[in-house]
């Protein structure tokens, strides 16, 4: 059955847009979701469905979000097979201890991937900036709090994007491959 990771943009962050990780479990379980896994308190989520596209999940779940949690957010939704394409294709090579520095942006449209390419003038060296086939790499070598580019993804200019450090992408990964086993005791 294939595997699905929804990454919901700007929850948990501050007061506002407050959805615990047990209530949106249970919500995509409602849905008709199964071996829903949440990973950390930032809107991270892995799920097998049978089918549908990752756009209509996507849609699904900010509906059922807004209709039973009332939460409006984005919610962006790849195939495991979508993110674990997005890690391999990260252009920007750093060391482990740099992974929570280095910022992927997601977006469920590579084509407004384009609408971000502005945030390059605010990148200045060692930072660096790539836009790839199906997500956008940031590295913050100062630090995120450092680096102008993120408060513009963060904000406006990424209003339809939502960001995962790449420690957490790699876990992410790890847990839909393993959702994706065949194995007679998943912890999915």
């Amino acid at each position: 059955m294939p595997t699905f990771v929804a990454l919901l943009r700007g929850v948990n962050v501050g007061k506002a847009n407050r959805v615990s990780m047990p209530k949106l479990k249970a919500l995509l379980s409602e849905m008709g979701y199964t071996g829903v896994v949440t990973l950390l308190n930032s809107g991270n989520a892995i799920f097998d469905s049978p089918d549908g596209a990752p756009e209509k999940h996507a849609e699904a779940i900010s509906v059922a979000l807004r209709a039973r949690l009332e939460v409006e957010v984005p919610v962006i939704v790849k195939s495991a097979r979508e993110l674990t394409d997005i890690v391999d294709q990260n252009p920007i090579a750093v060391e482990t201890d740099a992974h929570p520095r280095l910022l992927v942006a997601f977006v469920q449209d590579a084509e407004v991937l384009l609408e971000l390419t502005g945030l390059a003038t605010l990148v200045g060296l060692p930072e660096r900036f790539e836009i790839g086939a199906q997500a956008a790499y940031l590295f913050c070598a100062r630090g995120i709090r450092e680096c102008k580019a993120v408060a513009a993804l963060q904000g406006k200019a990424g209003k339809t994007a939502t960001t995962r450090n790449f420690a957490t992408l790699l876990r992410l990964r790890t847990l839909a491959e393993t959702c994706r086993a065949p194995q007679p005791a998943r912890p999915c």
